[in-house]
């Protein structure tokens, strides 16, 4: 059994540090102060020179002084039962307190935990993050709020939420459903649809009471709504009308605007159905400039798989958001066009109206 950190006087730590005694680990920690990090006592690194050590019965007593924790030896990762009791009462706090705003540091504060690793401690006896499992405790409330609370909103706002908004943008993950259908038992939703002229032809723009579901380019309204129905063929669809939906006109008018060069981005709401790598893959088309290009090579490479150059080129054509989520804007390393799901002449046209709405440097 490893002595009392309280029986060791600072020789005797000097000492346990020269053998990298691992029966010490956790009755006291060193700092360099050359080096600026902290180590347990069997730390492998090469060993300071005394001057330069000062001793610490925490972690957190090193962090006060400044110091980070070692690569090598981890110290602020204590025992692992340690670590999971402290866990558990930071879940049990959360749990009690996930109608309160609680940043990650008071939940930090709060167990008692390292503040330069919390998340990776907690995910290692959780399995998900501090946040994630505050969510997840919302999201629970939320679903018992949502059956006795007069409306969405007050539900929202019981459970710890912070705005509506935050709820609807990730709902399939939180609910499988929106709000207003876990509500209703979740029954069918419903798509709004307009149409819209572009200088690349007719655009039909369907939307959830979440965000944008489809930007389509079509020749007819025949040919658009059936485009429409084969995405969403359990949706209900119904044509727009202003009065009930005001946000769905603002978004019309910001594409609008974004064909007539006044909107350089379009971040509008989303309410789309995908992969984890056609998000990443669509996140990074939507950071792409106006006016510049990329071939899906470079589309790989900045999502970080740089061999994925053909998944990424599936993750273009199956994005039924266009201009919304700019897939026109990459193309193949030779320069030529390559595919576009509504036809390369409308891709072509795309490209030239940005290109010439851009100002040259």
């Amino acid at each position: 059994m490893a002595q009392s950190e309280s029986m060791l006087n600072d020789d005797e730590r000097w000492d346990g540090l020269l053998r990298r005694d691992r029966a010490l680990d956790g009755s006291f920690f060193f700092g360099v102060l050359t080096t600026g990090v902290y180590c347990r006592p069997s730390c492998p690194a090469r060993r300071p020179l005394r001057s330069n050590v000062r001793f610490y019965a925490t972690p957190r007593d090193a962090e006060r002084d400044g110091l980070r924790p070692c690569l090598r030896c981890r110290p602020q990762v204590t025992s692992a039962a340690t670590t999971d009791a402290k866990v558990l009462e930071l879940c049990h706090y959360i749990e009690a307190h996930s109608d309160e705003r609680l940043s990650l540091a008071v939940m930090v504060e709060r167990a008692g935990l390292s503040r330069f690793h919390p998340q990776r401690s907690f995910k290692a006896s959780v399995g998900v993050t501090p946040k994630a499992y505050l969510e997840a405790c919302r999201v629970r409330k939320l679903k018992h709020s949502l059956r006795q609370a007069k409306d969405v909103t007050e539900a929202v706002y019981d459970a710890g939420f912070g705005s509506s908004s935050r709820v609807y943008e990730r709902a399939d993950t939180r609910l499988g459903m929106t709000p207003n259908q876990y509500r209703r038992g979740g029954r069918g939703f419903t798509i709004t649809y307009a149409e819209v002229d572009s200088p690349a032809g007719r655009i039909m723009i369907g939307a959830t009471d979440r965000g944008v579901c489809s930007v389509q380019f079509g020749d007819s309204t025949a040919q658009l709504l059936e485009a429409l129905r084969r995405e969403f063929p359990a949706a209900g669809l119904q044509p727009m009308r202003a009065p009930e939906r005001p946000e769905f006109r603002a978004w019309i008018e910001l594409i609008d605007a974004h064909f007539s060069g006044g909107r350089q981005r379009l971040d509008l709401p989303l309410d789309v159905h995908a992969t984890a790598f056609q998000m990443r893959v669509w996140k990074y088309l939507r950071s792409i400039p106006r006016g510049e290009l990329r071939s899906y090579r470079e589309v790989a490479a900045g999502i970080g798989r740089p061999s994925a150059v053909r998944a990424v080129a599936r993750a273009c054509t199956s994005n039924a958001l266009a201009v919304v989520i700019p897939c026109h804007r990459v193309i193949r390393g030779t320069g030529e066009l390559g595919g576009y799901r509504w036809g390369l002449e409308r891709k072509r046209a795309l490209i030239e109206m940005e290109r010439s709405a851009t100002p040259a440097c």
